[in-house]
């Protein structure tokens, strides 16, 4: 198994649980039946998860290899970066993830979910299949930061109950009480509450397939979690419909190497069925309200923060990035052209894969008589957190699908892009077994001459909205002689081999596609886990500044990172490893 089985232990919620949860305070017989109260109730759970919004980035982030701290950061970000969280970091506060589920527990107790409108359907089945994804999600978080963890799913309205002793689960007790939990209500539609401020409310939700799909990755169910990643692909704008990756990436207009091509890169949070965000947590627009993001204040420089940013790229993301070779193709000599592999002397800013350079930006500012050093991180310009995007389930779903046995079907999702054409040429001829085909053929990405899954074609001038989540920023990768699947005909067993050698490839992806979004430590730890090898995380923190620097950021970090303990979190001995 992924993760380690579940031991029953028993805590007290004390300091966890506080008896003030707004919006959802009922007296015991108290039930949700009008729709007012039910919307409310919804808005005041989609609050409290604002206090959760910069932690779950940050904590995701700076624990990774993809970003360092600079001189400006603060004690808490620094600790975090360190590995040395103590429990008076503002980012250490259970509590704050405990005040949702304790409103998602109140609201999931006191809804009556029997009440039906005057068309016979169920009046608020969407309101409460939301509330119990924001719940799961919740529970989560806090498995993933702090291991085991206080599982309660009673509301805590008395100081008596906040004191009993609970059950405590682990990530693997976690992940299986959701999956049961969520499993019925997948195809319950998202509620419709319409504008919540400015904010489309159909962003504010977390799709409970998707979700299912991460429970399932982290449980070790590789098929039930590809099965996941794919009904919410197939399901994303309605039953039977598209949601292809998109003709979206950053790429060279000639092989001159002088200019750039960007395409629909920009992570709006307009709702549409190309949308680019899936779900957002909103944040505050006015600072003095409490749950005001900060992110945009530690990645970029602005008056708010002294024109000094917090969070940089590391030296290790700057490599990995320039490490990339981009591969170009001259579209209008169609099947004649030939790939061009990008020279690997070129400026710094040009080099390599070219989405950092467009995500990243630096140079030198000057305001009120004085210069300073100016950073843009465009991913950041917005007041609210993004927490899924539309190729981070094509990346997981990859990721699934390689540990399930089917890297070459992975591969293509990374190299070419996936439809019914591409499934039949280079995947399904390596099933071997009926089995391997029924379940590949489980999976189907129709396109025809106008609709569903166009994958880009050398030879064709028709568009498209399907390529290989690679190519986004490294070109024709489809073509590309240094981007192939991997094969050796002296390994003994070359399944493993290639499984483990793709995963490698997505995790690059990954970093390459999702750096900055809070996802990093996360993505780490789950391989290291799987393949049972701490260092596997431990290696790639400890080079976050470079191979030269490891020695440096061990002193710095003063923790053992092939002791999978020293990944948690704790508070007050109360909570944690």
């Amino acid at each position: 198994m992924l993760i380690t089985p579940a031991v029953l232990l028993f805590s007290s919620c004390t300091d966890f649980f506080e008896q003030d949860s707004d919006h959802v305070q009922y007296t015991d017989d108290y039930k949700l039946t009008e729709p007012g109260d039910t919307i409310y109730a919804l808005t005041g759970i989609m609050n409290k998860l604002q206090a959760l919004g910069d932690r779950t980035i940050l904590l995701g982030e700076l624990r990774g290899d993809l970003v360092s701290v600079t001189s400006n950061a603060s004690a808490d970000l620094r600790g975090i970066a360190n590995f040395d969280i103590t429990d008076d970091n503002a980012f250490n506060s259970p509590k704050d993830y405990y005040a949702v589920i304790n409103n998602c527990n109140l609201y999931i107790a006191r809804c009556d979910t029997a009440v039906k409108n005057n068309r016979r359907e169920y009046l608020f089945k969407k309101e409460y299949a939301a509330v119990k994804a924001y719940r799961a999600w919740t529970y989560l978080q806090l498995a993933l930061n702090y291991g085991k963890v206080p599982f309660v799913t009673t509301p805590i309205t008395t100081e008596e109950q906040a004191n009993a002793q609970y059950e405590t689960k682990d990530l693997q007790g976690i992940c299986q009480y959701f999956i049961n939990d969520l499993s019925p209500l997948v195809d319950v539609e998202r509620p419709g509450l319409g504008v919540i401020g400015s904010v489309d409310s159909r962003l504010l939700y977390f799709p409970i397939s998707w979700l299912l799909g991460d429970l399932n990755l982290w449980a070790g169910n590789y098929k039930q979690a590809a099965l996941d990643y794919y009904h919410f692909i197939a399901t994303a704008n309605g039953a039977n419909t598209y949601f292809p990756v998109g003709a979206q990436y950053v790429a060279f207009y000639s092989a001159n190497w002088n200019s750039f091509e960007i395409a629909s890169m920009f992570n709006n949070e307009s709702y549409s069925d190309s949308r680019k965000v899936v779900t957002m947590i909103a944040g505050d627009s006015i600072p003095s309200q409490g749950n005001y993001s900060q992110l945009r204040n530690y990645f970029n420089t602005s008056e708010a923060n002294n024109y000094k940013v917090s969070i940089t790229p590391s030296e290790g993301l700057i490599a990995l990035s320039r490490s990339q070779k981009y591969c170009y193709m001259d579209a209008s000599l169609g099947a004649k052209a030939s790939p061009i592999i990008a020279p690997s002397d070129l400026p710094e800013n040009k080099s390599g894969d070219l989405r950092l350079m467009y995500t990243w930006s630096t140079g030198n500012g000057y305001v009120n008589g004085k210069h300073y050093s100016r950073q843009s991180i465009n991913k950041y310009n917005s007041r609210n957190i993004h927490i899924y995007t539309r190729t981070m389930v094509y990346l997981r779903l990859a990721e699934a699908l390689n540990r399930a046995g089917y890297p070459r079907f992975a591969f293509q999702i990374l190299a070419r892009g996936v439809n019914n054409d591409v499934l039949k040429e280079y995947v399904l001829p390596y099933c071997h077994t009926a089995a391997d085909s029924a379940f590949v053929g489980q999976f189907s990405f129709p396109s025809t001459s106008n609709t569903g899954y166009i994958v880009r074609d050398i030879t064709s001038n028709r568009g498209y909205n399907t390529m290989g989540i690679h190519s986004i920023g490294s070109g024709w990768t489809e073509y590309n002689p240094y981007y192939q699947f991997p094969t050796d005909s002296l390994v003994s067993d070359t399944l493993s081999y290639q499984i483990e050698k793709v995963e490698d490839l997505i995790m690059n992806e990954n970093a390459l596609e999702c750096c900055f979004q809070g996802t990093r430590f996360y993505d780490l730890m789950r391989v290291a886990l799987r393949r049972n090898d701490p260092s596997y995380l431990a290696k790639r923190v400890y080079a976050r500044q470079g191979s030269a620097n490891v020695a440096t950021e061990k002193a710095t970090i003063r923790k053992d990172l092939t002791n999978p303990n020293n990944w948690y979190l704790s508070f007050k001995g109360k909570i944690g490893l």
